[in-house]
């Protein structure tokens, strides 16, 4: 018997982004289940695209970065011996396939990223506020975040846009919890700089 039938669950009733039903459904691809895969897949695909946007720049480089992330997941997945750090072992596979395109490129890149998102503690434009000024703080942000070389953006991303702990960074980068912290500091402190600049 599977371990769908042993949980007494059929797939419609599985959400894949829960740990338990990912852990059933992380082990069902191990064994070349393509459905399975699809479904861990699915339910992750937006927030990989937003990211992947973010560290590479353009839409389909990003597309680019998370096909070949999918195509390598999908091929290194037997090997994969903590089923429950399936979503951790994606997120660092994308980044790395993020860094390697823009790497590749070697050209300056223009983001999407939304700036609400990547400005912490940004609140809701002020109605009374001119809209221009909204539109040249953003415009300023969006140019000091191309200054930023790839892992600092990433790890920017990964804690401003994303809302992950530096102690989930650390993991998903592979580096100390210390290193983390310290990456984060410096790129804040990057970005700072770099704002300066354009404003």
């Amino acid at each position: 018997m599977d371990l769908l039938g042993r949980l007494g669950r059929t797939d419609a009733e599985i959400d894949p982004a829960t740990d338990d039903a990912a852990g059933v459904l992380v082990r069902r691809a191990q064994l070349g289940d393509r459905e399975a895969f699809e479904a861990l897949v699915r339910v992750r695909l937006d927030r990989l695209l937003r990211l992947a946007l973010s560290i590479v720049g353009n839409e389909p480089d990003a597309r680019d970065a998370v096909q070949d992330s999918c195509l390598r997941a999908w091929r290194e997945l037997p090997r994969l011996r903590e089923v429950d750090r399936f979503e951790a072992w994606l997120w660092r596979i994308t980044i790395n396939a993020c860094r390697s395109g823009v790497r590749g490129r070697r050209r300056a890149s223009v983001h999407e990223v939304a700036v609400d998102e990547l400005a912490p503690g940004s609140e809701p434009r002020d109605p009374g506020r001119p809209l221009a000024d909204d539109v040249t703080v953003r415009d300023a942000i969006r140019r000091a975040f191309r200054r930023l070389d790839t892992d600092k953006r990433t790890i920017l991303i990964l804690h401003h846009v994303e809302g992950r702990p530096v102690n989930e960074i650390a993991i998903l980068l592979g580096i100390a919890e210390g290193t983390a912290k310290s990456r984060l500091h410096t790129a804040r402190s990057a970005l700072g700089r770099a704002l300066e600049v354009e404003r």
